[in-house]
């Protein structure tokens, strides 16, 4: 009986790890069909929608850490040990959070950052969930959970922003400045 159950939990722990680790290699999760009209790299009006829409408008995995303040599991997720130069959005509104360069190896086994991209991208709450006292982060445009912001980071802040990876989305700066440049192109062939 004890092999039947340890065996049981063996199976559940890698089916469950697989199904993680399978959407720590998606693109995006916004990626996965699931369509957002107020997922907007530039908007920065509040976006306020009630949780029947976002459970409609997200993937499963976004709408538990966004909306129901779940938790990935450490080290699931792809930006935890990404390098790559860029900026991290919020996946379920497009909202600017981190530049990559305040991105740091915090060992806690979810990406980490020491300062927002701006002092409106982040808005704080007390938590004592878990019989613990923390401070939440959540985005600054749709109000989703993040993570938490801890005192123990690296200068110049002090801070650790302990983010969720499945609430993130990344867009390297090379992506970027293609873009940029497509556009200024068009401009200059438009103005001829």
């Amino acid at each position: 009986m004890k092999i039947r159950a340890a065996l049981a939990y063996i199976v559940f722990g890698l089916i469950f790890g697989l199904s993680c680790n399978n959407n720590s290699n998606n693109k995006s999760l916004m990626d996965n069909n699931f369509k957002n009209p107020d997922y907007s790299h530039i908007d920065t009006n509040k976006v306020v929608v009630n949780n029947e829409e976002w459970k409609k408008r997200l993937s499963p995995e976004v709408y538990h850490i966004a909306r129901e303040k779940g938790t990935e599991r450490p080290w699931s997720s792809k930006y935890e040990n990404s390098k790559e130069i860029g900026t991290y959005y919020c996946a379920v509104c497009g909202n600017s959070l981190f530049e990559s360069d305040t991105k740091f190896e915090s060992g806690c086994g979810w990406p980490s950052f020491y300062k927002p991209i701006s002092k409106t991208s982040i808005i704080y709450a007390q938590d004592g969930s878990h019989g613990m006292q923390r401070t939440e982060v959540m985005c600054g445009r749709c109000g989703s959970h993040l993570g938490h912001v801890f005192n123990d980071g690296p200068p110049p802040t002090g801070l650790r922003y302990c983010i969720n990876g499945v609430v993130l989305d990344f867009a390297t700066a090379r992506a970027a400045e293609a873009k940029y440049n497509s556009g200024q192109q068009k401009n200059q062939d438009g103005n001829k």
